[in-house]
C-alpha cells in the first residue's frame, strides 16, 4: 500500500513562503499531472490564467500546488487544499525528490560490460549491459546506463549520468583538402572533460578534442540526441535540448539556455545566461543575457 504524506508534512518541507486555501488535514498517496489525478495526488498548477482556474476546480485532485498569483475567488474552492507559492515548479521539484525520490539503480558492473585494465573507475558506481569503458577515469557515484562508449582520454567527474547509447570521446569530422582534393584528416589528440553533475541523454555523441579537450561544465544537462564537436567547451548549469548540433570549437557560457534542434556553428562564442530559441541556427557570436531565435537566429526584442 502506497504511503500516506500528509499536508502538514507537505508543508514543512517547502522551503519557501506560502499561503494555504482548505485544509491542511488532508494527504496525498502519489503525485500525477492535474488532468490524470486522483484523489490521493499531489499535483501542480503553475499557470494563472481563467483555464488554470478550471483545470483546479475540475480535477480529482484534493492538494494542488499554485502560484501564489493565480486569483481564486474566497469560498469559491473548498473540497481542496490549494498551496500557494511564489515558484510552483521549484517547489514541486523539491517536493518530489522528498517525497517521491526515483529509485536509484544499485552501484555494481554488469557481466556483459568490458573495461579496460588502466581505466580507473570511482566509488557507487553503475554500469549497465555492453557498455565500455577505455583508458579513462571515471568518478564516484556514476551511471552509466547500457550500451554507452567511453573512449580512451576521457575524464567524467562525480555524480555524473549518461542514458542509453551514449558516446564520448569518439573523433569528429576534421578534414582539410590537400594540393590534389583529397582529404585529409586533422589529428584529434586530446580528450574530454566532464565536471561533476553532468547528464548526458540517450543517443547524445560528444567527440574528442583536436589540440585541446573538450568541456562540459559542472551541472549541465544534454538531452537526446545531442551532439557536441571536438574542442567545444560548455559552461556551468546549462540546459542544452534535444537533437542539437555544436560545432566544433564552438564556445558556451555559463547558464545558457538552448532549445531542441538548434545548430550552433564552429568557433562560435554564445555568452552567459543566453537563451537561444528552438529550431534556431547561430552563425555568428551571442553577447551576454541575450534571447535569440531564427535562421539565421537574430535577437528578440528583449534581453534576459
Amino acid at each position: 500500500m502506497e504511503k500516506e504524506i500528509q499536508v502538514i508534512d507537505i508543508l514543512k518541507a517547502i522551503n519557501e513562503n506560502y499561503q494555504v486555501l482548505g485544509s491542511t488535514d488532508r494527504y496525498v498517496r502519489n503525485a500525477r499531472a492535474i488532468d490524470l489525478a486522483d484523489e490521493d495526488s499531489l499535483c501542480i498548477c503553475k499557470d494563472t490564467d481563467e483555464k488554470t482556474l478550471d483545470m483546479v476546480r475540475s480535477s480529482k485532485s484534493r492538494v494542488i500546488v499554485c502560484s501564489k498569483n493565480l486569483e481564486i475567488p474566497e469560498g469559491e474552492i473548498t473540497n481542496k487544499t490549494i498551496i500557494q507559492v511564489a515558484d510552483p515548479q521549484l517547489a514541486y521539484i523539491h517536493l518530489l525528490k522528498t517525497f517521491f525520490p526515483n529509485v536509484r539503480l544499485e552501484p555494481g558492473i554488469h557481466s556483459t560490460a568490458l573495461i579496460d585494465d588502466k581505466a580507473r573507475i570511482g566509488k557507487e558506481i553503475f554500469i549497465g549491459p555492453y557498455s565500455y569503458v577505455g583508458e579513462s577515469e571515471i568518478g564516484d557515484r556514476t551511471i552509466m546506463e547500457g550500451h554507452v562508449y567511453i573512449y580512451g582520454g576521457v575524464r567524467i567527474g562525480n555524480g555524473v549520468i549518461m542514458h542509453t547509447g551514449v558516446i564520448i570521446g569518439t573523433d569528429d569530422i576534421a578534414f582539410e583538402r590537400n594540393d590534389n582534393g583529397e582529404l585529409e584528416r586533422f589529428p584529434q589528440i586530446s580528450g574530454v572533460t566532464i565536471e561533476d553533475d553532468v547528464e548526458v541523454g540517450a543517443d547524445s555523441v560528444i567527440c574528442r578534442g583536436s589540440l585541446s579537450n573538450t568541456l562540459i561544465g559542472k551541472a549541465t544537462k544534454l538531452g537526446t540526441e545531442v551532439v557536441v564537436g571536438h574542442g567545444v567547451t560548455i559552461g556551468k548549469y546549462c540546459i542544452i535540448a534535444a537533437g542539437t548540433v555544436i560545432a566544433g570549437s564552438a564556445r558556451i557560457g555559463d547558464r545558457t539556455s538552448i532549445g531542441p534542434r538548434t545548430c550552433i556553428r564552429e568557433s562560435i562564442t554564445v555568452g552567459e545566461k543566453v537563451t537561444i530559441e528552438a529550431g534556431s541556427v547561430v552563425h555568428k557570436d551571442v553577447s551576454d543575457n541575450m534571447v535569440v531565435a531564427g535562421s539565421p537566429a537574430r535577437p528578440t526584442n528583449h534581453k534576459k
